[in-house]
């Protein structure tokens, strides 16, 4: 039997697409701190926005 990991969104942590909380579970780190990264990347970067909607459209909802 495989023990793959995949990425999903999450159904119940989401705050808004369940996407921050589906990496938090995917590298098995605090969702807070997923947050928090991709609040910065919004802020100085700008490119958060963009790669937010597309991870939103790309990654599936966990099952």
């Amino acid at each position: 039997m495989s023990n793959v990991r995949r990425l999903y969104r999450s159904r119940y942590q989401k705050k808004l697409g369940g996407v921050c909380a589906g990496l938090a579970d995917f590298f098995q780190i605090d969702v807070t701190l997923v947050r928090l990264i991709w609040v910065l990347l919004v802020v100085f970067y700008g490119a958060g926005i963009l790669a937010y909607i597309i991870a939103w459209i790309i990654i599936p909802q966990e099952p």
